[in-house]
């Protein structure tokens, strides 16, 4: 049995009822009639991975690269192969064994956004597995494909994209081409140089050594697809599963933000006329700058995000306890200094050190008041008491307390000895 047998189909009730709330301007789901579903775009750890939800369809994307030899008529270009993968898991349709009409149309829709190719068909030994390889005839040109040239006619990149169907909620294809787009935008390829002797010899380099490239991606082609009703006269953007089922035909336009239409597809169905076609082209526009905006939004938060855990932050700075040795002076009774050392260890005992500056202080004045003792020898006889008998006790006082600022800072050694001579 087919993919297309085995897809669910509605009763007649059912079909009466979706078209019937479609006629009133009314969506089973509660929509109008251009509105997408949520949109949820999630990046992975791992650059080039991504999954993207849009209301009840999950695709995933894997992007990876090697080095192989280029299409004889494009020695300077690399290649880009997306392949998608059913998995009964998503639907009951997807049966194992060679894909149908549909997992190719799907296989060849998100291509289509980036480029016109003709498809070739290749083996493949895994089941449920749409295999599409593409020589490139591009047009739109997203991918700058000249990038990916590492030596021209020997090695090139390929890039591919693998696409993973999670689940089949309707509308896979607008699915898929924003995945691969969220993917691709975020994938970094290995730096490669060429050496050796005759130069041709490729260095693939180690992302730790060398930081890989970016992909170049000139633009962000958007696949918007619509859905037809009766004859034609009734679109709704996104289909969900349930009104894919009903529908009687679909579009798909691939639009950048820009608005340069990059492609159209249809596969058969009813005819639509020229206006509605252009109408769709109008919204789609608008559609795509908006889906734009959140690829960015999405892939410049990842790139933050990696940014930040790349900076190397230095430890925090503990204080560390740094051992000064102080130096005291001490005056002794004969007029000499005496030094002692003090080591800081603690605040209490600076605290304590800067509680007695008298000795420093005392220190200073005999110092400058060395040469002023000499010269007032004479003035310092002349003060003496002329009373006789009191001398004695003119001496005890004189010695006890200065008469004068010079006698202030004469030590008290010096008082004696003048007392004695007078």
């Amino acid at each position: 049995m087919s993919m297309d047998q085995l897809r669910w189909r509605p009763t007649v009730n059912e079909r009466d009822f979706i078209e019937r709330a479609l006629q009133s301007d009314l969506r089973v789901d509660g929509r109008n009639s251009f509105d997408f579903r949520t949109l949820k775009i999630t990046l992975g750890r791992e650059d080039g991975t991504s999954e993207v939800q849009l209301g009840e369809t999950r695709v995933m994307a894997y992007v990876t690269a090697q080095l192989v030899q280029p299409y004889r008529d494009r020695p300077n270009e690399g290649t880009l192969a997306i392949f998608t993968e059913f998995s009964p898991m998503a639907d009951p349709a997807f049966e194992a064994g060679h894909p149908g009409e549909s997992a190719i149309e799907l296989g060849q829709s998100p291509d289509s956004c980036f480029c016109n190719l003709s498809i070739q068909r290749c083996v493949s030994m895994e089941p449920n597995v749409d295999c599409l390889r593409f020589s490139p005839l591009r047009e739109s040109r997203a991918v700058d494909m000249e990038s990916l040239c590492v030596v021209a006619g020997k090695q090139v990149w390929s890039v591919r994209v693998d696409l993973h169907i999670l689940d089949n909620g309707g509308n896979l294809i607008d699915a898929a081409n924003i995945a691969a787009l969220a993917a691709l935008s975020t994938f970094r390829r290995p730096e490669c140089t060429v050496g050796g002797d005759d130069g041709q010899q490729v260095i693939v380099h180690d992302p730790e050594v060398r930081d890989p490239i970016p992909l170049t991606i000139h633009h962000m082609p958007i696949a918007v697809t619509f859905a037809y009703f009766g004859e034609g006269n009734i679109v709704v953007l996104d289909p969900t599963y349930k009104e894919e089922a009903v529908m009687g035909g679909r579009m798909t336009a691939t639009i950048n933000s820009n608005g340069d239409v990059c492609a159209i597809q249809k596969a058969g169905g009813e005819g639509v006329m020229s206006g509605v076609i252009m109408q769709c082209l109008r919204i789609a526009s608008v559609k795509a700058a908006d889906i734009t905006s959140k690829i960015k939004k999405a892939v410049d938060s990842y790139t933050t995000e990696k940014d930040l855990k790349k900076v190397k932050r230095l430890p925090v700075s503990v204080p560390q306890k740094i051992h000064v040795t102080d130096v005291t002076m001490e005056n002794k009774g004969d007029g000499e200094l005496e030094t002692q050392t003090q080591t800081a260890k603690t605040p209490s005992n600076v605290q304590q050190i800067s509680k007695d500056p008298a000795p420093m202080v005392e220190a200073s004045s005999e110092e400058d008041a060395q040469p002023v003792t000499d010269s007032s020898n004479a003035e310092a006889k002349s003060t003496s008491n002329p009373h006789g008998a009191n001398g004695e006790s003119d001496e005890a006082q004189e010695i006890g307390s200065p008469k004068s600022l010079k006698d202030a800072i004469k030590p008290k050694h010096k008082r004696k000895k003048k007392s004695g001579r007078s």
